[in-house]
């Protein structure tokens, strides 16, 4: 990317001075030196996920640095993704899931970090930033912020009064057994709004790669979807959090961090409601949302201020302990809560993490094949 070069208004009107008078005076070596650029104003505009940080985690950087930070928020990678490639964004850090930053870093949206300026890289966990790296070769463009699995919600006591109290919670077909899910039906299936990751979750239950790109397999596990479809209440990525907690639904293909959101606002609202999740013996899709800066961000320098902080070990430990997802910073286990870090659906012990795939970015061919199947199953046609 071609770097622009600005200079000071000072040394600007010295280089005009030079050339419009070619008098001796002009000839002799300037002794005023070039001023420096100015600071940057005390600003930061952030776009995140919904329900993603802790209360404190912008107040506390504000108060710290003096910057002030605006705070928006979004649920789903699509709309950042058309913001960042529309350019001119308005954001100087914003939080792209990894298989979209592999394409994005490729449309060349994304500004290198400037790792001097990240002494805190240290407390990064090595095996996290090598996933990844594959994804972001070398870790030049972003950090991790959370990461986790694509796996199952359920309200315990519905699933179990539909299915049987002795039915074994730990497999993909609890949903897609459509004998399954005719019976769920009752008590309210929903899916993400994200097609890629429901198509991959179901390749992973059919025993396929699901980056394979095969365009049989796609049409396997889109044949797969449609014999549930009438069976989903519906398809959103954020709405399932307050109806899992509310009782309104019994079962959602959602994101790990989610549900546990809903469960502890259950638990908060003493609704006798009681939710689980787990992670499909068959695998799951084990994804990453990241920390990076657009390369038109108009502060750059406060960007990498807040990404050095949040890489504090305490100040993304409490991160994870309010959103309930793990971090990928090593530095801070010892104080995420205990119920976070031991819950095997949450940090998996390494058996499971064997069977947790990458979900790297598509060809937009095949990106086009999968949002026409998704078009065709939300459709129900």
């Amino acid at each position: 990317m071609t770097r622009i070069i600005r200079f000071s208004i000072p040394f600007t009107v010295v280089l005009i001075a030079l050339a419009a008078c070619g008098k001796k005076e002009a000839a002799q070596p300037a002794t005023t030196a070039a001023a420096p650029p100015p600071a940057e104003e005390k600003v930061l505009h952030i776009y995140n996920w919904s329900d993603y940080i802790a209360e404190d985690t912008v107040p506390n950087f504000e108060k710290e640095t003096g910057i002030k930070v605006t705070y928006d928020t979004f649920d789903s990678n699509e709309v950042l993704e058309t913001k960042l490639l529309a350019g001119n964004t308005g954001y100087d850090v914003v939080v792209p899931s990894a298989n979209f930053l592999e394409r994005q870093i490729k449309a060349g949206v994304f500004m290198k970090l400037d790792k001097s300026k990240l002494p805190n890289l240290k407390n990064m966990d090595p095996d996290i930033m090598g996933r990844i790296a594959k994804h972001d070769p070398g870790n030049e463009h972003a950090i991790d912020w959370m990461w986790g699995t694509t796996g199952i919600g359920y309200n315990v006591d519905k699933v179990k009064a539909a299915l049987g109290p002795n039915v074994k919670l730990d497999s993909w077909q609890v949903l897609l057994d459509p004998a399954n899910a005719k019976k769920l039906a009752k008590c309210g299936i929903t899916m993400l709004d994200a097609p890629s990751e429901v198509f991959d979750s179901v390749l992973i239950s059919l025993g396929k790669d699901p980056n394979s790109e095969s365009e049989d397999d796609l049409k396997a596990a889109a044949a797969a979807l449609q014999k549930i479809r009438p069976y989903v209440k519906y398809l959103h990525s954020s709405q399932y959090i307050d109806d899992l907690a509310n009782g309104e639904i019994c079962l959602s293909l959602g994101w790990s961090g989610d549900v546990f959101i809903a469960k502890s606002r259950a638990e908060e609202a003493k609704k006798n409601v009681h939710l689980a999740y787990f992670i499909p013996k068959e695998g799951a899709i084990m994804w990453f949302d990241t920390l990076a800066i657009p390369a038109d961000a108009k502060h750059p320098n406060n960007a990498h201020l807040f990404l050095d902080y949040v890489m504090r070990p305490k100040v993304i430990a409490e991160v994870s302990n309010v959103v309930k997802y793990a971090n990928g910073n090593i530095a801070s286990l010892p104080y995420v809560d205990d119920a976070v870090k031991n819950d095997p659906n949450i940090y998996p012990p390494p058996e499971m993490k064997a069977k947790l795939f990458p979900h790297l970015a598509e060809s937009q061919e095949y990106s086009r094949l999968e949002n026409r199947a998704w078009t065709t199953f939300k459709t129900g046609q």
